[in-house]
């Protein structure tokens, strides 16, 4: 099977780290079909690396910066406007401190044709294994394996050690285009930083079928080496008011057996968080301050958090 494949790579002020990407996209075995990069208002000379790049990526430049979730947002609407209706696709999605290794786009298509061959079906989502610098597997990417499995095969066979998974990252993550199709929505640009892959994909794989593929290996290169317990320093407020969004907003994403497994690997994260901080009195109040705000509000929907990037706007509502 031949797909159409769009990599979709969201920046902001790491011009460096773009470069690698987009050299790490051109290197692959099996290249992407197109390149899209959206630009979260970098002032570092990231457009510039995009414009140059030999790849010739399709630019989207939005003049605020969205956070990530705002740029997978934008960017997965302006693909889907490319790509003809009937046609078998994916977005490939990734951060800019994402280089994937030689094969790493290979490796997921070639687990798709092995879980269509087993399962009847494409699956909705797949991803790679993300290392570190070091060559360390990274711990806040790596996700638990599906229980119980509903369908399909736990694990895949030729593709070495791949199982099932309930939610991914968007760390090199595969994402079925007729499976966003079908269910008429996008990320929420209202999370803005954290847990945006983690609701979407959630959300995607309530009924689909999802592959952890460690035969797909990237780099990601964060600043330092961690688990999703790390300490997180003024962001853990995004991680408490999205996660509550997610408990209050989300819940029909779960069964209820996975919304229990959720509170309690949630309370236990937290906690962790709390014990490992460096400043544990930052991290108490921007523990307060997310429950106050989760508790009180509501995610403001893609259509209002672009109004002032109308191209973007009219893209995503399209999609979403």
């Amino acid at each position: 099977m031949r797909f159409f494949v769009v990599a979709v790579v969201v920046s902001y002020n790491r011009s460096k780290l773009l470069q690698e990407c987009l050299d790490g996209i051109s290197g692959q075995s099996r290249k992407p079909d197109r390149v899209l990069v959206v630009d979260n208002a970098s002032v570092d000379g990231s457009v510039d690396v995009v414009l140059s790049h030999p790849l010739k990526p399709d630019l989207i430049r939005l003049h605020h910066n969205m956070g990530g979730a705002g740029g997978f947002v934008a960017g997965m609407a302006a693909a889907l406007a490319k790509i003809p209706p009937q046609c078998e696709a994916y977005l490939w999605l990734m951060d800019d401190d994402v280089v994937p290794q030689l094969n790493a786009l290979s490796a997921l298509l070639d687990a798709a044709s092995e879980a269509r061959a087993d399962n009847g079906s494409w699956p909705a989502v797949l991803g790679s294994e993300a290392v570190w610098v070091d060559g360390r597997v990274h711990g806040m990417n790596k996700p638990r394996r599906r229980l119980p499995i509903r369908r399909g095969r736990p694990q895949l066979q030729a593709s070495a050690h791949a199982y099932q998974v309930r939610s991914l990252s968007f760390v090199s993550c595969l994402v079925n285009v007729k499976a966003v199709r079908a269910t008429r929505t996008l990320p929420r640009a209202a999370f803005f930083l954290w847990n945006d892959d983690f609701e979407y994909t959630s959300r995607l794989l309530k009924t689909g079928i999802g592959y952890y593929v460690p035969a797909s290996r990237v780099w990601h290169k964060t600043k330092v080496f961690g688990s999703s317990d790390a300490d997180p320093g003024s962001r853990f407020f995004y991680e408490v008011r999205n996660k509550i969004w997610m408990f209050r907003f989300s819940r029909g994403n779960f069964t209820t057996i996975e919304f229990l497994a959720l509170l309690l690997a949630t309370g236990r994260r937290w906690l962790l968080t709390l014990v490992r901080a460096h400043d544990r009195q930052l991290i108490l109040h921007c523990l307060s301050r997310g429950l106050k705000v989760g508790l009180t509000t509501r995610p403001s929907s893609n259509h209002d958090l672009f109004a002032q990037e109308p191209e973007a706007q009219a893209l995503i509502d399209r999609a979403d």
